[in-house]
């Protein structure tokens, strides 16, 4: 949801990214309209949301080619990135399920069984949860991440891990697993403290086309200078997907996707974020 300053110097809203793209195809909005997320104080132009671009079609950041210096790029990602605004990702998140409802769910429903069924298989499950969860994921959240920016998405989209990033995402599941399992024997506190900083790994390496360690790297260093609110995100979301379960389970069909999509559109405020002015 967002709220925007009108030719007329009023605000309007909360309005839903539907009716903003309404409007730019209108002629009532353009891209140098003033807008913000429903939650937060920081005013933008409507170009600079993944949302909009001339076409309804956000514009995806460049692929990353050749070695990048981790550091050098996340510190670039953090001096731009405003506070994550978590009741924003899941209002976001929420208003995107209803715009396609019954293709995201279906869509989510598939991967999910498919990984459940592979992860109930003696062995085969093994191999799936050490070397193949991150390339189920990163083509679940490639659908998702394609859907936010307005593009074409497709069934096919959510196994594309295994035709676009196979390699990278097999060897980056492996690392985040193993690198985690110490953390959570060190203490469980560094285990907490990887979990929540890797979540945007799969995403770096299929969107960014990134090798695993950059991305881990990236992905780590750009969450952990917003960690707390990353961390909420992620409580909030559980909590979502539990009150699911607790709905007989068709819940689940809502909140997962509602907790899928929140933690892409983080992954776009925090790893998308409009160019320096």
């Amino acid at each position: 949801m967002f709220i925007i300053i009108g030719g007329d110097g009023k605000e309007y809203g909360p309005v839903t990214v539907e009716q903003i793209r309404a409007w730019l195809a209108g002629g009532r909005a353009n891209l140098d309209t003033k807008a913000k997320a429903v939650g937060t104080d920081e005013w933008r132009r409507l170009g600079d949301f993944a949302e909009f671009s001339a076409n309804g079609v956000a514009t995806p950041p460049p692929v990353e080619t050749g070695e990048i210096d981790p550091k050098t790029f996340a510190d670039d990602l953090i001096a731009r990135a405003a506070p994550l605004d978590i009741s924003g990702c899941i209002s976001r998140s929420w208003e995107l399920l209803k715009s396609d409802f019954w293709a995201i769910v279906g869509v989510s429903f598939v991967v999910i069984v498919i990984m459940v069924v592979a992860g109930a298989i003696p062995f085969l499950g093994y191999l799936v949860s050490l070397l193949l969860s991150g390339v189920f994921y990163g083509g679940l959240y490639f659908y998702y991440l394609k859907k936010i920016r307005g593009q074409p998405a497709e069934l096919g989209d959510a196994f594309s891990g295994f035709s676009l990033a196979l390699g990278p995402l097999v060897l980056t599941t492996l690392l985040v697993t193993l690198l985690t399992m110490v953390g959570f024997v060190c203490l469980i506190l560094p285990g907490i403290y990887l979990a929540v900083s890797y979540s945007f790994a799969y995403l770096l390496v299929i969107d960014r086309k990134m090798e695993f360690w950059a991305a881990m790297e990236v992905s780590r260093r750009v969450i952990t200078a917003q960690w707390w609110r990353m961390l909420g995100l992620l409580i909030l979301g559980f909590i979502i997907a539990v009150l699911g379960v607790l709905g007989l389970f068709v819940g689940l069909f809502i909140t997962v996707p509602i907790f899928i999509g929140a933690l892409v559109y983080a992954y776009e405020s925090l790893c998308n974020p409009p160019p320096r002015a």
